[in-house]
């Protein structure tokens, strides 16, 4: 195994990663806790 095949097979890891984590983004079972999470910097904390 050389250091091209390392290469490449990091690369292709890589992909299948962001593939993943598009995926898991734009499932509408998530959209709620993003909604919430972007309004985060707006609620105004009484500490």
């Amino acid at each position: 195994m050389d250091i091209n095949t390392l290469r490449i097979l990091a690369t292709i890891a890589s992909f299948i990663v962001f593939i993943g984590l598009m995926v898991w983004t734009w499932q509408h079972r998530n959209t709620s806790d993003f909604k919430d999470a972007a309004n985060l910097p707006f609620t105004d904390d009484q500490s």
